[in-house]
């Protein structure tokens, strides 16, 4: 460990760790070898804490890279949405415990400390300096007689019944190719017993509401900030079917990106309040675009339980109300959105040296990167430039001579390299044919930090799946495609999307459709304008 890891430890030890019950053998470990800080540091230290500071947590921060603490999903919360996520449970009845289930440095528990001066304390933490962190505030701040600190992994923790509890906290954001398969198997254990299907995509996050409600009775509630990416992702279904069940959803506050309330990352955070064993009529959904105006989970509007079990997407529901504008209609009315062909694998079935033997004919310009549409403008004219994808018809009967002799060269190096072994290649119907859409009118990008770019491909380029395809349902003339484009060039916003962790914003083909544009006979009227 660093010196820096060192100093930490110490001043942990000093300010009364290990007065906190729940010590470990971990934590001991780290403990071994602290050299002792000066009285004057020790003190100063005392007094930020007592002053609602959290120097230990900003120390960690440092010493922690942002790489390392995501590997554990360690975002420590601003300090104005612990106050309102207090609040909103000050509101509630007193508990007689306070569970924070990734605990951090005690921010929650601190706060929770001085809003109930008579619950018990706990705090779940998986990593041991965090853990010594956590303990030292809680010390420091004289509440080590009410207080736990469990190191472990929440999931596997049984709290018991004890009295009315509050669950109130950050539970880490860890995306799923981090998480064990064994972990996984878990989840999708756990939710079958309430009746429920589990995505193995699923978040971190996700597996903390379901232990939740596993560790949870009637009459508990709480309050926990995630990622916002639940809202609308299918992996987010489990977590959607907990609210509006077993959970006891109240409301959702979504928090834009602007207002960071992740400081370490670019993305959206949904605060989501619950009291476990009620069904509510009503839920309460909110947007806050700026922290300043986070005083507590209040406001917003109500929208029935029977609208959130019809809808996929709730972010959508956060918003105000929308009225499609005079004569105009939804994009789905005039095109079908397809998102572009997976070819299975990309070094392979994009153009290389490796098909320079290859006929034209099963070589084409498509559009394989965003940056490709949005650096065209609004019309695509030449595809000279794009890179070429191998599409072979599924009837390989059709060539002769040196054509033919080609293409089984080709697809031997594809054999040998394991062309036919991918999940799409073995689901198409023959594995060397990617089956490309036809070239779409219309293309557009769907994810990125910004709107989309929508583009006219009068270059008739085809596209992978990192690109839409609008194709009209009836014939729309070339005056009416431009002023299609323009429009959807001009008054589409990232809040018709989605907003993943990362301040990413995505546009399923469903959901681009739902996007307000002209209709035919506005769309010739604005070309002459």
């Amino acid at each position: 460990m660093k010196d820096a890891g060192f100093s930490l430890v110490s001043a942990a030890l000093q300010l009364g760790a290990r007065t906190i019950a729940g010590w470990s053998r971990e934590e001991e470990s780290l403990a071994a070898g602290a050299t002792a800080l000066s009285s004057k540091t020790v003190a100063r230290l005392r007094e930020r804490i007592v002053a609602n500071e959290d120097p230990l947590g900003e120390i960690f921060a440092e010493l922690r890279t942002r790489e390392e603490r995501r590997d554990l999903g360690a975002t420590y919360t601003p300090s104005g949405i612990v106050q309102a996520m207090l609040a909103w449970a000050q509101d509630q009845e007193s508990p007689a415990r306070v569970v924070d289930p990734g605990v951090g440095s005690a921010r929650f528990l601190v706060g929770a400390a001085s809003a109930f001066p008579r619950a018990e304390l706990i705090g779940v933490e998986i990593d041991p300096l965090a853990a010594l962190i956590a303990r030292a505030n809680l010390a420091a701040g004289g509440f080590g007689h009410r207080s736990r600190i469990i190191l472990g992994d929440y999931r596997q923790t049984k709290l018991g019944a004890k009295g009315r509890t509050l669950f109130i906290g950050n539970p880490p954001y860890v995306r799923h190719h981090l998480i064990e398969p064994r972990w996984k198997a878990w989840l999708v254990q756990k939710a079958r017993e309430f009746g429920l299907d589990a995505s193995q995509l699923a978040g971190l996050h996700v597996y903390f509401f379901l232990a939740t409600v596993l560790n949870a009775g009637a009459g508990d509630y709480g309050a926990l900030i995630t990622a916002a990416e639940w809202l609308d992702v299918n992996y987010g279904k489990l977590l959607r079917a907990l609210f509006l069940g077993k959970l006891g959803g109240q409301g959702i506050v979504v928090i834009e990106p602007a207002a960071a309330p992740f400081p370490d990352a670019a993305s959206t955070a949904a605060i989501t309040f619950f009291r476990v064993g009620t069904k509510p009529a009503s839920v309460r959904l909110r947007r806050v675009k700026r922290l300043k105006d986070l005083r507590d989970l209040g406001g917003g509007r109500l929208v029935r339980r029977e609208r959130l079990e019809s809808e996929r997407r709730w972010s959508r529901l956060t918003f105000a109300a929308r009225e499609c504008p005079k004569d105009f209609v939804e994009l789905g009315e005039l095109c079908r959105v397809h998102r572009g062909q997976v070819t299975g694998a990309n070094r392979l079935w994009i153009a290389g040296d490796h098909t320079t033997e290859l006929p034209e004919r099963v070589l084409f310009p498509s559009i394989t990167k965003a940056r490709e549409l949005i650096m065209a403008g609004k019309v695509l004219e030449d595809s000279s430039r794009l890179r070429r994808v191998v599409d072979l018809p599924e009837d390989l009967g059709e060539f002769e001579g040196e054509d033919k002799k080609a293409v089984d060269r080709f697809l031997r190096l594809a054999l040998k390299r394991g062309g036919d072994q991918g999940y799409i290649a073995s689901h198409r119907r023959a594995w060397w044919s990617v089956g490309l859409r036809k070239a779409a009118p219309i293309l557009a990008t769907y994810m990125a930090r910004r709107p989309p770019a929508f583009v006219r491909n009068i270059a008739s380029a085809r596209h992978i799946n990192i690109a839409h395809g609008l194709y009209p349902r009836e014939l729309l003339s070339e005056i009416q495609l431009r002023a299609l484009v323009d429009h959807l060039s001009t008054g589409i916003s990232v809040i018709d999307g989605r907003t993943y962790a990362g301040g990413l914003t995505k546009f399923e083909p469903g959901e681009m459709e739902r996007l307000f544009v002209p209709g035919p006979d506005l769309l010739s009227v604005r070309s002459r304008q």
